[in-house]
C-alpha cells in the first residue's frame, strides 16, 4: 500500500494509477486526532476516543477493501469533531457543539474566522484530495465508482439499532440497487437501504459533491461498529461486502467477470 500524506488533512492510501481497480474509496471519519492548535476541544479522554470523535473500525475496513479491490483510498486524518468532512461548511453539524450526549465545549461560539480556518485547513484540502484522484482517473478514462465507508453505534440515544450493514444513497441509486440485489448472499446479515441514516439526515454530502456531481455511481456503507472490533471481524465483514460490491461493479459494466477476482 502507498501512503502519501498531503498537508495533513487527508492521506491517499492504497493502489493508485492506471493499474488500480474501478473503485475509489473515501473514509471521512478515519481518525480521532485533534491537532494541537485546537487543544482538546474541552473533551474528556473517554470522549476523545468515542464514536463521537470518529468511526471506529471504518479505516480498518476501508484498508481491507482497498487491498482487495486494488483501490485508492482517501482518508481524513482529523477528528470529525474538529470538522466533519461529510458536511458542507454551512451545516451546523460540520463543527458540532454536541454529538448525541457528548458536549463539545471547544466548538461553542466559534467566530466566522474560526469556522473559516477549519474549513480551509481540514475540509478544503480533504475535498481537493478526493477531487484530484477523480480527475486523474477521468483523464485516464478509468471507470470509477465512489464508495464511502462509515461505522455506526449499536445504540443511539438509548435506542437499539438492529441494522448491521446500511447501504445508503442519495438521488443516484445505481450502485446501491445493485448491491442490495446481491444481499441475498449474506442472509445472516440485516442489510438495509438508507439505514440507520438517509439523505434526509444530511449524511450524503460526500456522495453529492464527489459522486453525483462527477457522474460517478456511488454508495455510502454504514457498518455497525460492534462488528468491526477485531482484525478477524473486519475481514469477515470485508469479505461479505466484497460479495456485494463485485457483482454490482460487473452489473454496472465497471468491471468484467474475469477481472473481479484478479
Amino acid at each position: 500500500m502507498t501512503n502519501a500524506p498531503n498537508d495533513g488533512a487527508a492521506q491517499l492510501l492504497g493502489a493508485t494509477g492506471p493499474d488500480s481497480g474501478p473503485v475509489l474509496l473515501v473514509c471521512e471519519h478515519a481518525s480521532n486526532l485533534i491537532p494541537a492548535r485546537y487543544g482538546d476541544l474541552g473533551l474528556s479522554p473517554e470522549d476523545r476516543v468515542s464514536h463521537a470523535a470518529w468511526d471506529p473500525g471504518a479505516l480498518d475496513l476501508s484498508l481491507y477493501l482497498a487491498e482487495a479491490l486494488a483501490a485508492p483510498l482517501v482518508a481524513c486524518t482529523v477528528s470529525r469533531l474538529v470538522y466533519d468532512c461529510n458536511r458542507p461548511p454551512e451545516a451546523p453539524s460540520a463543527m458540532s457543539e454536541q454529538s448525541e450526549r457528548i458536549e463539545v465545549p471547544g466548538n461553542r461560539g466559534l467566530s466566522d474566522a474560526d469556522r473559516a480556518e477549519r474549513v480551509q485547513s481540514v475540509y478544503t484540502p480533504f475535498c481537493e484530495a478526493v477531487t484530484a484522484e477523480i480527475k486523474a482517473r477521468k483523464n485516464r478514462a478509468q471507470p470509477t465508482a465512489l464508495i464511502t465507508v462509515h461505522s455506526f453505534t449499536p445504540l443511539f440515544h438509548g435506542k437499539e439499532r438492529p441494522t448491521e450493514i446500511g447501504i445508503l444513497h442519495d438521488t443516484d441509486t445505481r450502485l446501491a440497487d445493485a448491491m442490495l440485489a446481491a444481499s441475498l448472499k449474506v442472509p445472516h446479515r440485516l442489510v438495509e437501504r438508507n439505514q440507520p441514516y438517509g439523505p434526509d439526515d444530511g449524511v450524503t454530502h460526500s456522495l453529492q459533491i464527489h459522486g453525483i456531481a462527477h457522474g460517478l455511481p456511488n454508495v455510502m456503507l454504514e457498518v455497525r461498529n460492534d462488528l468491526l472490533q477485531t482484525p478477524e471481524a473486519v475481514a469477515e465483514i470485508g469479505e461479505e461486502l466484497l460479495g456485494l460490491i463485485r457483482p454490482a461493479l460487473i452489473h454496472l459494466g465497471l468491471q468484467s467477470q474475469g477481472s473481479a477476482h484478479a
